[in-house]
């Protein structure tokens, strides 16, 4: 009796210190914020992109472009738990990709852990960054490409270029071992997509009428609410991504909203002296633009760098959009490239600018004294645009081989691919 009573004491007293043990290996606090903002970053998908594209598209095509957006989600969902997140953060081979090791996530239980959180949540948190990367594709080549063309190039396209690049980037790959900085996308998220978009909008051409009759969006309403959520969402998005609920998170927080808010008033200010019109569609596209910029930078810069990046992105994004597409002559249906793919480039290279060792240990840019800082960030955004450019040029060989074309048939295109590819309208035209 006595050696049970000693030993149930024993029991009591060593009970906080296994807690303690099991505490240092997950952190609650961490744990419970990485699953909000993989929460926040899952709803910027299927319902802020989703409203977002969907309301700039014509009416015809709403539902369509909805639709769209949410299959590319749920392929990348189930492509990112069945092999996706292998080759990303699968052991390292040769820095170009991840092992197949953690195909259909073997070897990850619920007791394995990374960093301070549960593997489970990590692999879910970047499930999410894989799938809006694909849908934002998309903004490039609405009204006008096959809805199965699509499916096959958001498997093909999430397997051979968003893989690699996350694994170059987060997953012990060459870019991130020479020193890149991105902390939540630029490259690995915002250039990977406008570049996939512009080249698909190339090789898909232009849509019929395009530069000959007004293509108005159908809801500007439902862009704006979009946006909204997006913005919303994004801090999950950045803040997310320090993978911890600390200081680091917090500044990541307070300049995401920061450069928000400055894109959009810059695009407004710039629409206003070009066109006389400060649009609600412009401020909405300042937005986002703002946040694309921050993205690569949110975890490094301070306020003051914040402010730059999202005026410079604002004016950027807004000329871009206003005036490149149309000096080149491509047809880009939602400023994929010049929102993502623009904004995205100032973005990274911001990083190498405005990098402050104060917020992150090591991460210095020019203006700290590291002008090689600035170089690295070139060379990483040069090798994802040939990588991106070359990877998805293939890609869209290759899916219009299986798919017999990639482009719908002028009667559909015409028509509206809502009623022709879904025999669905979005509402009534009277």
């Amino acid at each position: 009796m006595k050696t049970k009573v000693a030993l149930g004491l024993l029991a009591i007293l060593l009970l906080p210190l296994s807690t303690a043990f099991a505490a240092d290996a997950i952190d609650t606090g961490d744990t419970a914020w990485i699953i909000v903002s993989t929460a926040l970053v899952m709803m910027m998908t299927p319902a802020g992109l989703a409203l977002f594209y969907g309301g700039m598209s014509r009416y015809k095509n709403l539902l369509n472009t909805v639709a769209m957006t949410l299959v590319a989600y749920c392929l990348a969902s189930i492509i990112w738990v069945v092999w996706g997140y292998s080759l990303a953060f699968g052991p390292d081979v040769a820095g170009l990709i991840g092992g197949i090791s953690h195909i259909f996530l073997n070897g990850i239980d619920v007791n394995h852990v990374s960093g301070s959180i549960p593997t489970l949540v990590f692999v879910l948190f970047q499930l999410t960054f894989a799938g809006i990367t694909v849908a934002l594709v998309l903004g490039a080549v609405v009204d006008r490409m096959k809805f199965s063309a699509w499916i096959v190039f958001t498997i093909l396209w999430v397997t051979v270029i968003y893989c690699p690049m996350a694994h170059w980037v987060w997953g012990g790959g060459w870019m991130g071992a020479i020193g890149a900085l991105d902390f939540a996308g630029g490259n690995v998220v915002h250039i990977n997509a406008g570049i996939a978009g512009l080249v698909l909008a190339i090789m898909l051409g232009k849509r019929i009428g395009y530069g000959k009759e007004a293509m108005f969006p159908s809801s500007v309403t439902l862009t704006s609410l979009g946006a909204a959520m997006r913005w919303f969402g994004w801090f999950g998005f950045n803040a997310g991504s320090q993978l911890a609920a600390d200081g680091v998170a917090a500044s990541a927080f307070l300049v995401t909203n920061t450069s928000a808010a400055m894109g959009a008033l810059a695009w407004m200010f710039a629409e206003w002296m070009g066109t006389q019109k400060p649009t609600v569609l412009g401020l909405a596209s300042g937005i986002v633009a703002g946040l694309v910029a921050i993205t690569p930078a949110a975890g490094f810069v301070n306020l003051p760098a914040a402010l730059v990046i999202g005026l410079v992105a604002g004016v950027l994004g807004y000329f871009s959009v206003s005036k490149l597409k149309h000096r080149f002559g491509y047809d880009d249906t939602l400023d994929a490239f010049g929102v993502h793919g623009i904004c995205g480039i100032w973005g990274a290279l911001a990083t190498g600018i405005f990098a402050n060792p104060a917020i992150t240990e090591g991460a210095a840019g020019l203006i700290y004294g590291n002008p090689k800082q600035l170089l690295i960030q070139a060379i990483s955004i040069v090798a994802t645009i040939i990588f991106v450019a070359i990877g998805t040029w293939v890609v869209v060989l290759v899916t219009r081989l299986l798919t017999n074309g990639i482009r719908v048939d002028q009667e559909s295109e015409i028509a509206g691919l809502d009623s022709a590819l879904h025999g669905e309208r979005a509402f009534e035209v009277g």
